[in-house]
């Protein structure tokens, strides 16, 4: 019997992609909102491929994809990642969960930077595996 923290692996389906951000995300959500507002959206994230770390899967099968990504503006004294879902046939949504955050201006006081984006993939990975129950 697996031990209770092992995930079981990711659907094969899921294809880890974190070289730059899918433009999926900002078409997705152009369709949503206007463009000034998707522009804005995550301290502009979507317009920006400047922010690291970044964990992204990508499901062709589905056209849809998961996203973890810095969610606050640098200037802002706690930092925190976010999870952002493409579900199949469009649309964008956060995913509420943990708040996986930082401060900066603490690095090495815990969670650092490392925790908070860790915490941030587990919950992501154990998202992909219940996701798969639903499409």
């Amino acid at each position: 019997m697996p031990h209770w923290k092992e995930q079981p692996p990711l659907p094969a389906t899921w294809q880890r992609c974190d070289a730059g951000i899918l433009p999926l995300w900002w078409d997705r959500l152009c369709s949503q909102t206007s463009q000034q507002s998707a522009a804005l959206f995550a301290a502009g994230l979507f317009t920006e491929d400047r922010r690291r770390p970044i964990a992204q899967w990508y499901n062709p099968a589905y056209d849809s994809a998961l996203l973890v990504a810095p969610e606050t503006s640098p200037e802002w004294p706690v930092q925190r990642f976010g999870i952002f879902y493409a579900p199949p046939g469009g649309g964008f949504t956060q995913i509420h969960s943990a708040p996986h955050e930082w401060h900066p201006r603490e690095p090495r006081k815990s969670p650092t930077e490392f925790d908070a984006f860790q915490g941030a993939v587990a919950e992501a990975e154990r998202f992909l595996q219940v996701e798969m129950y639903f499409v």
